[in-house]
């Protein structure tokens, strides 16, 4: 089941006691995808965590081009678990997700957050990891228009759409297509949050 979220215009709507996992891996994440998805989650009230592959910093790049922002990591995704965090978000970037999605230990954790029902987010070239993980069957969703066609060789349904929410399958898949889909994408995961009961224990 998919649906159209409403985008809160500001950041009243509060998502305090919530807890984020932010996935990436150390060089070629979009920076707006990162960043940004961060700041706004904070300013709605959630406790973020950026987790790299390695406990070094991560190096942006925009537009998978020229070098970006580099961000420091909170700790590194083999050393977190689902059951701390309400909800993952896993940010694009060509080089990011292509080298995101073969790594076993990020591919383990995405699909626990998927088999204890918790939000999974994913934007641009993200859905990569999606797939690997065995979580795109059945899901309407979308992507960077490139690979629209993994996705839907994977078993999904593809949406030409800024943001995409699908709820069916047991868990709240969020996915967008761009950085300039950026804002929409980090109010359909607020408004996600918001709705969920209790915060996962920290």
């Amino acid at each position: 089941m998919s649906s159209n979220p409403t985008y809160p215009t500001n950041s009243i709507t509060s998502i305090s006691g919530k807890h984020v996992l932010v996935l990436t891996t150390n060089y070629g994440t979009e920076q707006d995808e990162l960043k940004k998805p961060v700041a706004a989650l904070r300013e709605a009230g959630a406790q973020v965590t950026v987790a790299a592959r390695e406990d070094a910093p991560v190096v942006t790049l925009v537009s998978d081009r020229r070098p970006g922002d580099t961000v420091r990591p909170d700790t590194t995704y083999g050393e977190v678990s689902a059951d701390a965090y309400d909800a993952v978000v896993v940010p694009g970037g060509t080089v990011n997700a292509d080298r995101l999605r073969t790594d076993q230990a990020a591919q383990r954790l995405l699909m626990a957050f998927a088999t204890r029902g918790k939000i999974v987010a994913a934007i641009c070239h993200g859905p990569w990891l999606l797939i690997e993980s065995g979580l795109v069957a059945g899901k309407e969703l979308t992507s960077y228009p490139s690979i629209s066609t993994d996705l839907v060789n994977a078993g999904g349904t593809w949406r030409d759409r800024e943001v995409v929410v699908d709820t069916s399958g047991g868990f709240t898949l969020i996915t967008s297509r761009r950085p300039a889909d950026v804002r929409p994408f980090s109010a359909a995961i607020i408004e996600a949050l918001a709705r969920t009961g209790h915060p996962a224990p920290a």
